[in-house]
């Protein structure tokens, strides 16, 4: 519903992302991501096989835009000692649904772009232990940041691209996206099911194995075959707040 009418705190700004060739900005609607969806990524969790897929959600203002060309920066988290990089293919929403067979599901994606889910793994992995919801390592502050989207007719291989993560130069991870368990396709006729996809959401696919901490002053480069590549400085923590 639109309400015409004075707000009684100022409404929150856009969340947007750039488009390869295009004046124009994705607006951030949901950010939906995916849970072990590369087999050897799994078994380095403590996990194996084809499980159905899980999903978990960041907030739209999780996401940081950094466009083209440029070094993006995030601040290293609150509460943590273990803040892991994980390099990911992320699906933009042009066309929403649901209920969407996984034959028509591509039919619903206006672009892709490289995107790293950023993880305070130590509470995430407490959480776990404890049963309780692990949204506090997943769904922080400046814990998606990636690149700009590419249309997709733009990158008709995308599904057999190469991805892979360096630090600092040196080589973390590196798979393809074809060792998904998961498919693109496969994830959206999921997710539609559970969720009305809406234009502007955002789907984080996965991400291969070589997960690992990160410090402030790293350089993150992410890149995936066809895509604008990304890359990112681990700043500091911000200083105290009181708003």
């Amino acid at each position: 519903m639109t309400i015409s009418a004075d707000f009684c705190v100022p409404p929150p700004a856009v969340v947007a992302v750039p488009v390869v060739g295009s004046s124009q900005l994705f607006p951030v609607h949901r950010v939906y991501c995916v849970g072990r969806n590369y087999e050897e990524h799994a078994k380095e969790m403590g996990f194996t096989g084809r499980e159905p897929p899980f999903f978990f959600l960041k907030p739209a203002d999780a996401v940081v835009a950094v466009a083209a060309g440029q070094t993006g920066r995030v601040h290293y988290p609150s509460l943590t000692r273990n803040l892991h990089h994980e390099v990911e293919l992320v699906v933009a929403i042009g066309r929403g649904g649901r209920d969407i067979r996984a034959e028509d599901a591509l039919d619903h994606v206006l672009g892709y772009a490289v995107g790293l889910d950023l993880t305070r793994r130590d509470l995430q992995t407490d959480m776990k232990k404890q049963g309780r919801p692990w949204c506090i390592g997943k769904a922080f502050d400046e814990s998606a940041p990636m690149g700009p989207i590419t249309p997709a007719d733009q990158v008709p291989a995308i599904h057999s691209a190469d991805i892979e993560l360096t630090v600092n130069g040196q080589p973390r991870q590196a798979s393809g996206i074809d060792r998904l368990i998961w498919s693109v396709a496969e994830t959206i006729a999921h997710l539609s099911q559970a969720w009305t996809l809406q234009p502007g959401d955002l789907i984080f696919t996965g991400t291969p194995e070589g997960v690992a901490a990160v410090q402030p002053g790293d350089v993150l480069s992410a890149h995936i075959t066809g895509l604008a590549p990304l890359q990112l400085t681990i700043d500091p923590p911000l200083a105290a707040l009181d708003s």
